[in-house]
Formats: structure tokens, sequence, C-alpha cells
């Protein structure tokens, strides 16, 4: 698979100066962290999982959730179960390409039992999603999930979600990312990414963003983000892919403020029919909330509506800017330090300090490619919607 792949093969040449790579998964843990862009997440219980899945993919998707935890009430849990075994069943024998398949659980016992239930389909299933994931709750899902890769013989990958309350709260809050960074470094070769639950963390405090303001505008919540960062998501080695948090919204609200997409970049494209319908469906927010991430260090974005796919896909395509600062960085001759003047001549990359930058957007560029030098958002997220 790869990013963009709903779009016709002459419309990405127009688009990609370099285009996005194909991956699998069984590729490497490196390539599938970087490329797990938008993660959709859905409630197990969908009568209809497995066309669902299959639909996805035509909306660019490539990596989905599906959720056997807060989606669901109690009572629907093992209806659930029964209803993934199926659709897994289902989704096998039909064979061809698939999302990355992630089950989010409730409890550790559901992961062995679930590898157990699914039998040979295990092989169309990507991990596990672990919630409120903390030292004390994290080790078993993680013994459990180590058992269940063995006793299946497929590779299984885990995902924690950061969300506890010790995790928000200021007294207990490094102690518990002590524990956490402690708990995953000895699974480091199961982590593909951390997620952090952004509305359990609004939960505790009775708040809930508007489609006005991004995550990074409840000051509770940013901080938390950035103690995350800070010490799950070091650019020396140490660290972890860390995911933006969920976008809540997908119809129109009543709004206080204005719209947040400025006019001018559509106008050039003339796209003003995508910046409306953007507007429309509150993805201004999201756009602004999407570039955050990336600026506080954070790499792809749980999803709960299909909608906000493209968007998070567009704007993780690297620039031709990014990609041509990134490749002069990272040149051999480089190798002792010093600072250039960027190549599109408006400003300094020193070649130190910015080394770890360059890496990592070389990575997200054989993820999701290098747009065109005349090449913007604006035009990636056209050509999603239109086609064209």
């Amino acid at each position: 698979m790869h990013h963009f792949g709903q779009i016709a093969p002459t419309v990405r040449e127009r688009l990609f100066h370099r285009q996005p790579g194909e991956f699998t998964a069984a590729s490497s843990p490196r390539i599938l962290a970087a490329a797990l862009g938008a993660t959709l997440y859905s409630p197990a219980t969908r009568p209809r999982l497995a066309d669902d899945i299959r639909k996805q993919i035509g909306s660019g998707v490539v990596s989905m959730v599906l959720c056997l935890e807060d989606s669901i009430a109690d009572a629907e849990v093992a209806d659930a179960e029964e209803n993934l075994v199926h659709h897994f069943a289902d989704l096998d024998e039909r064979g061809g390409e698939l999302p990355l398949l992630f089950i989010r659980v409730r409890e550790p016992a559901q992961i062995p039992d679930l590898t157990r239930r699914l039998g040979h389909t295990i092989r169309r299933l990507s991990g596990f999603v672990l919630p409120k994931f903390t030292e004390e709750r994290g080790v078993p899902f993680l013994e459990a999930l180590t058992a269940a890769e063995a006793a299946a013989g497929h590779r299984l990958f885990a995902m924690p979600v950061l969300e506890s309350p010790e995790l928000l709260h200021l007294e207990s809050r490094a102690e518990t990312l002590a524990g956490i960074a402690r708990t995953v470094d000895k699974y480091r070769d199961r982590v593909l990414a951390l997620r952090l639950g952004v509305t359990d963390f609004c939960s505790a405090y009775g708040l809930r963003r508007s489609p006005d303001m991004t995550a990074y505008d409840v000051q509770i919540v940013a901080s938390v983000i950035g103690d995350v960062v800070n010490v799950l998501g070091r650019a020396d080695g140490t660290g972890y892919t860390v995911t933006g948090p969920v976008w809540e919204y997908f119809r129109r609200q009543e709004r206080m403020f204005k719209p947040q997409l400025r006019r001018s970049p559509f106008l050039e494209v003339s796209a003003e029919a995508v910046r409306n319908t953007l507007i429309e469906h509150d993805l201004d927010g999201l756009l602004r909330e999407i570039e955050l991430d990336r600026a506080n260090g954070l790499t792809g974005k749980t999803c709960i509506h299909p909608s906000h796919v493209l968007p998070v896909h567009a704007l993780s395509v690297v620039s031709h800017e990014e990609y041509s600062d990134a490749q002069d960085i990272l040149r051999p001759e480089q190798g002792g330090g010093g600072v250039l003047r960027s190549s599109y001549t408006n400003k300094m990359n020193e070649v130190k300090p910015h080394r770890a930058w360059a890496e990592r957007t070389l990575l997200r560029a054989e993820a999701f490619g290098v747009a065109r030098e005349e090449i913007g958002f604006v035009e990636l997220l056209t050509a999603g919607i239109t086609g064209e």
C-alpha cells in the first residue's frame, strides 16, 4: 500500500516530486510508525465491518483501530468480539490489500483469547491498542501480547494509549511518565507508537474543546503533551513516535469565531469551493491542530471520521523546500557541522542542531512523498476531494 493510492497515477505524477513509498504490514517498524498517518477508529460492533474496512481504502486510509473499549457499551463486548472474529474471517477469505488493522482491547486477557479465536486470520492483524496505559497496567498487557505473538507465530505490535488521570495530575505526572518509559523500554521492539488520549484528559476536569479551539488552546492538555514528548519523544534514539490527539468534530456547528483558513491560498489555485467545504465541516480547526501537532513533535493523528483522513495526509506530505533543506543538511560533506544558507535563500540551516529534524523529515518523505516545488497543501487537498 502507499499514501494517496486513491488518486489516479497521472494526478499523483503532477503533484509529487518524490512519490509516496510503498509499504506492507511486514515493513520495518521505523517506516510503519511514520506511515500510520490518520488512524481511523471504528466500533467493533459495526454489522458490515469487513465492507466498511475495505471501503476506507478508497478514502486513503492506511491504518484502522477496531475498538472494543470506550466506543461501545459494556454489555456489547462479547457480541463485538464475535463480530470481529466473523469479519476477520470474511476479510481473509476475500483477500486483497487491507489497511493496517489494530484491535483496541479493554483487558490483557482479551489479547490471547482473541488471538486464539482469530486462528489463521490473525495474519490480517497488525497489533493491539492498549488503553489507559501506565506502568502498573501496561506490563500485563505487554506480557499478554508477547505471549500471543509467540503462540500465533505472527508479529504483533502494541500501541499504548496515554490517557490516565495519573498522567494528567501534576503531583503524579513525573513518576507516571518515568514508569511508562521504563515499561515501554523493556518492550521496545513491540511498541510501534504511543497514542495520546486527550478526550480522557479533558474529561478529568469536565472540559471539552470547541471546534474553534485546538488541543493546544487548552493549557492543561498542552502541558501534558509537552511533557509526554519531553520524556518519550526525544530524537536521540531513545524516543518513540507519539501520535496526535483525536479531532472530535465532523459536521457544522454554530461558530463563535471566524474561520481560521486564510482565503488567499485557495484563491491562487481556484479552490474556494474546497475551502468552503473544509469550513462547513469544521475542518479548518483540524488543519491548524495538525500543524501544531507536528510543531510539537507529534506524528500522525487519531481520527473518528473518514473526512479527517485527507487533511492529515495532505499536511504530512513534505514540501519541496523542507526536502531541499533536509538533503542539504544531511550531505556527507556536512558531517563536520557548520552553517548553510538554504537553497531557497530564506533561512539558515545549521547542520548539527538541525540534523535530527532533517532525518525525521526524510523519513516522512519516504512515507508521504515530497510535493513538487509549486504544489502546496491546497492542491493536495483539492486532488483528494475532486480526484483532479
